[in-house]
């Protein structure tokens, strides 16, 4: 019998088929490629061999951990064969991780994730004395009523609001996401919450597991108001508890780590109270105290006080003057006895002095005198009635010589 080649694959497809409808295949992920369809391909392989896969959108949907090369899994599916290229791979429905948890890998694959990208690194301070509280959970489960108590019990003056929100189950995640969402969405208003709660009490992983998906924890980074995670045990920690800006052992925990203990404020009000009195006791007293001092002065300082003060001052003023008016005059005094007498013996040397310089400065005057000189027997030389020296004369001038007695008239000659 002799077949075509796609009648040869055609009847190997239904014999593949009709034989592995289920199987288990246990390999490491190698070649994968996410399609933009939603649809996953990659190889299945060991040491020896290996075989194709693909895991349709529909399915990979279902998935909880990331994919990627080198990952142990075991994929459960059938096998098929595409006749076109007479290639045969499993048709996968559902992916396991071999040996290690599936969920516990999700978990650990996103909490690395999240950390790389910084979600861990949000802390928004709590408000010390909040006012405006919302708690997101099941208003069916016991966690809601064991906050309500505590928060009456410690400070009952804080206004909650509850917001039934799904914590268990596959519409879960995107419950507590969308009213995280909408509690944010009143921030910055007059009707914002200063503080939310997301929780819920103990469980399996899978009951847990909606605190532990990436949409939660996107919602938790992005929301501006205050969030604390309180979800199960102590012993119990979810992806919520890193990305919150706090992280409650318990849901009953969170409202003993949010509120204030009442008790424990009106305990230290009054241990203020009585410090403020005595330290006002304290300051009254002193001040009562500067209030006496302030009276002596001013009473030191009256008008008769200052009155007297300054007549006294005058007083003392006047007798220094007094005595040191005195005591300059007896010095002026002596002063003037000393000059006086210092005088009486210089004014008769001054007068000596003076007269012998008088005929000192006489008889020079005298040996100068023309006239004098005339009557020693000199005359004057005289050109046009004006003195004149010889050097000045030239041939012809007329001159006169003149003397005490008489006058004649001469001429120069050459």
């Amino acid at each position: 019998m002799t077949l075509s080649v796609s009648e040869l694959n055609t009847q190997i497809k239904a014999l593949i088929e009709s034989n592995f409808l289920q199987v288990s295949i246990r390999g490491e992920i190698s070649n994968l490629t996410i399609h933009s369809s939603g649809h996953v391909y990659f190889s299945l392989k060991d040491k020896d061999s290996q075989i194709r896969c693909v895991l349709f959108k529909g399915n990979a949907r279902n998935v909880k951990f990331k994919l990627e090369n080198g990952l142990k899994v075991i994929a459960h599916g059938s096998l098929s064969l595409y006749v076109p290229r007479g290639e045969y791979q499993i048709q996968c429905v559902n992916l396991s991780i071999e040996g290690l948890g599936e969920l516990i890998l999700a978990y650990e694959q996103l909490k690395a994730r999240l950390k790389e990208k910084g979600y861990f690194d949000k802390a928004t301070p709590l408000p010390r004395f909040p006012h405006k509280i919302a708690i997101l959970t099941s208003l069916s489960g016991a966690a809601v009523h064991d906050m309500l108590k505590i928060a009456s019990k410690r400070w009952n003056l804080c206004q909650i609001s509850l917001l039934d929100t799904l914590v268990q189950g596959d519409s879960a995640p995107e419950s507590i996401a969308r009213n995280i969402a909408y509690i944010d969405s009143f921030f910055g208003t007059k009707n914002a919450f200063d503080v939310m709660i997301i929780g819920r009490g103990g469980g399996s992983i899978e009951d847990l597991w909606a605190f532990n998906t990436e949409c939660v924890a996107e919602a938790i980074f992005n929301a501006r108001t205050p969030i604390i995670s309180a979800v199960g045990h102590e012993s119990d920690v979810v992806i919520s508890d890193f990305v919150a800006d706090m992280r409650a052992p318990t849901p009953s925990g969170a409202m003993e780590l949010l509120l204030p203990d009442k008790e424990e404020w009106l305990l230290r009000v009054d241990e203020m109270l009585d410090s403020l009195s005595t330290s006002f006791l304290r300051t009254l007293a002193g001040k009562n105290s500067q209030l006496q001092n302030l009276k002596a002065l001013l009473h030191a300082q009256s008008f008769e006080s200052k009155n007297a003060l300054q007549n006294e001052n005058l007083k003392n003023l006047k007798t220094m003057l007094d005595t040191q008016m005195n005591a300059l005059l007896q010095e002026k005094s002596r002063d003037l006895e000393s000059l006086m007498a210092e005088l009486k013996i210089q004014i008769p040397k001054i007068h000596a002095q003076k007269l012998a310089l008088l005929q000192s400065l006489q008889y020079a005057l005298n040996s100068k005198n023309p006239q004098n000189l005339i009557a020693q027997g000199f005359v004057q030389l005289r050109k046009d009635g004006k003195n004149i020296t010889l050097g000045a004369l030239k041939n012809g001038d007329v001159i006169s010589l003149e003397d005490a007695l008489d006058s004649k008239s001469a001429q120069i000659l050459p």
